[in-house]
């Protein structure tokens, strides 16, 4: 039973850590960019929550929805402000600009809140402690059932809207070819503005749960890109529901480490990682290239 109540925990982690990546799902779907400051906007987010809840009282989920106009004006700033101009000028420079906004992003956290460690758990009410006894000693968590569930309406919500909404069919025409997309009339620069909008709202989401399941501080946030790094490639480079289990299984190759040795948790999610990687992309064929 403990290696079930591990696997249970570890779908509920694995629920977080897709929410966490959805966001880098779809920039990299739509824009083929990798947002490294992504950990940092969903850090950010959970501080404006956070703001809120002091200044007003109101519970961090209350406190998120009157959040969501900010990050959707932040997402089609940060798209015009720093993407699109990056987009323009090759491959490399977005990775080089979102590092940069990483930096600045965690600099100017540090600088507004102090390096101190925050939670919204204590304004998320009795779902950070609830929890049902299954017989046999499995205990089921009411935040897991929460983020597992949140998790699955989002991506279930984003496969209708690629799927059955005009937004959505501009989406996949603009990924499979943006200039083709042009040509039928389709505006791509509207387009990835939206995808980063979208992408930022849902960062904000990941951010929320990890302030309510956890502490943050202005520097949490490189941890959560690589957590949400190795759930998008476990799960397959741009694929939504992909992205879902592989966070799913990140979490569950976390959980079963921690029951090997509590320090192994960690490393057993970066092992399936890399196992991915070699399988996946022929890691152990570059590897010996390499060595000759």
């Amino acid at each position: 039973m403990t290696i079930l109540n591990a696997i249970l925990q570890g779908i509920f982690l694995g629920a977080f850590y897709a929410v966490l990546a959805c966001g880098l799902s779809i920039m990299f779907g739509v824009m083929r960019i990798i947002n490294l400051a992504h950990g940092d906007v969903a850090v950010l987010g959970a501080y404006i929550v956070l703001v809120i809840v002091d200044r007003t009282g109101v519970s961090a989920f209350v406190a998120f929805l009157i959040a969501l106009p900010v990050m959707v004006v932040l997402g089609y700033a940060l798209h015009f402000s720093v993407l699109e101009r990056s987009l323009r000028a090759g491959i490399l420079t977005p990775l080089l600009a979102t590092f940069g906004l990483s930096i600045v992003i965690q600099n100017l956290l540090q600088l507004a809140f102090s390096p101190d460690v925050h939670s919204l758990g204590g304004s998320a009410g009795a779902v950070t402690t609830s929890s049902w006894q299954v017989t046999g000693g499995l205990s089921v968590s009411a935040l897991g059932v929460l983020v597992l569930v949140t998790a699955v309406v989002v991506f279930g919500a984003l496969q209708l809207l690629l799927s059955n909404t005009r937004l959505g069919w501009m989406m996949r025409a603009t990924a499979e070819d943006a200039d083709a997309a042009e040509l039928v009339g389709i505006n791509s620069r509207a387009v990835y503005a939206s995808a980063t909008a979208l992408a930022v709202v849902i960062a904000a989401l990941g951010g929320l749960f990890l302030g309510i399941r956890s502490v943050f501080d202005p520097v949490s946030g490189p941890t959560q890109l690589i957590f949400a790094f190795e759930a998008v490639v476990i799960g397959g480079m741009g694929s939504l529901w992909g992205t879902l289990l592989g966070g799913i299984a990140l979490g569950i190759a976390q959980t079963l480490g921690a029951q090997i040795h509590p320090q192994f948790a960690v490393l057993a999610g970066h092992l399936l990682f890399l196992a991915v990687l070699v399988a996946r992309f022929g890691g152990a064929r570059v590897v010996l290239r390499t060595a000759r």
